[in-house]
């Protein structure tokens, strides 16, 4: 069987939950400590094979090689070095690839994850639809990033943002899955308030993350100011327009008591006028959010170019005499193709046949 036609195993390790540790513990007449012993070694010990955990029975590693992946992402190139920003190249099991950025920064290790093979939803900027959307990513696929991450940093990670390529509110069960894991105490402990979660405006997914009582950051990839401006370079306006999209964020600003945050793409003559802040400044200013201003980073398909500084200072002062939350952040990664927007589906092989599916409507 070649590598483009392997199924992905059933079952992988990293996405599994305590509970389904224990149950299938309780199915090989295993004690529930045992569950504990490979929780442990899975996110404290970063195990990538069971027979590296020496404490559990030879019978019952063979069979956990067996049944279970243990480490369901190979690490195949790594561009940049540290202390800076660093892109990892991963490959899954099905010869499929995505990539998974590492930002180091004042005692904080952040971890930017992919949620999607490719990208259903077509943002003109961004190079991770390009190649259109092959699959959604198992829960067991994307805590394998962090895992991966976390070996390259030589420590856990502090931070996780769902910034890759693909949305995540697309992927929406294989996402929660990924947060409870590395929410866990026993395992990862990374806090809900240092999870972000990065939307292009999926507003069912923010919906549905009103119920979950997680206290998760939410960042929403706004990048206009009405809705004309905003459905041609973000298909998803069509579906869900501002207003809707703002009303949702409010509702989830209420139950969570979490500030969301506006991603604003600063692309010259198409969104960066003083009309422009002035419109934002319209429609956000009902409730407490923050603007985080980016200029636009460069992509081989996309002919827009990035505001002057003295535009970035315009703006963010008009927002500001507005009363409006605004800051302005410089995309790091840029060096190696990392930065916002600059994330590509890639694959192992030069023979990847991407699906040639965008969201149009």
């Amino acid at each position: 069987m070649d590598a483009m036609s392997k199924e992905i195993p059933q079952r992988l390790a990293h996405g599994l939950l305590p509970g389904d540790w224990q149950e299938l513990c309780r199915d090989l007449d295993m004690p529930g400590y045992r569950a504990d012993q490979i929780w442990k070694g899975l996110y404290q010990q970063r195990i990538s094979s069971f027979q590296e955990l020496s404490t559990l029975p030879a019978d019952l590693r063979a069979h956990l090689d067996e049944a279970v992946q243990a480490d369901p992402v190979r690490l195949t190139h790594v561009d940049g070095k540290p202390p800076g920003t660093r892109k990892l190249l991963l490959e899954l099991e099905d010869a499929d690839a995505v990539e998974t950025v590492l930002i180091a920064a004042q005692g904080r290790r952040t971890v930017c994850l992919s949620t999607q093979a490719g990208c259903k939803f077509g943002c003109v900027f961004c190079a991770s639809g390009q190649a259109g959307f092959k699959r959604n990513l198992q829960a067991g696929e994307i805590v394998g990033q962090l895992v991966a991450a976390a070996r390259e940093f030589g420590d856990t990670p502090t931070h996780v943002v769902f910034m890759g390529i693909g949305e995540p509110f697309d992927n929406y069960d294989a996402l929660l899955t990924s947060i409870r894991i590395m929410n866990d105490h026993d395992g990862l402990n990374i806090g809900a308030r240092r999870i972000t979660i990065s939307t292009v405006g999926v507003v069912p997914g923010i919906e549905r993350l009103c119920t979950e009582n997680m206290q998760i950051e939410l960042s929403v990839s706004l990048h206009a100011s009405n809705d004309e401006a905003r459905s041609e370079i973000m298909p998803i306006n069509r579906r869900y327009p501002i207003d809707t999209l703002v009303r949702a964020c409010a509702a989830y600003t209420e139950v969570s008591n979490r500030i969301v945050t506006f991603e604003y793409t600063l692309i010259c003559g198409v969104n960066d006028s003083p009309e422009c802040a002035e419109e934002l400044t319209a429609r956000l200013g009902g409730f407490a959010c923050r603007v985080n201003l980016i200029r636009l980073n460069p992509i081989d398909e996309y002919e827009g170019e990035a505001c002057s500084e003295a535009t970035v200072k315009m703006f963010i002062d008009l927002l500001h005499r507005r009363g409006i939350n605004a800051t302005y952040r410089d995309s790091r990664g840029r060096h190696v193709n990392a930065a916002c927007g600059q994330l590509r589906l890639r694959a192992a092989q030069n023979s990847m046949h991407a699906l040639p599916e965008k969201m149009t409507t």
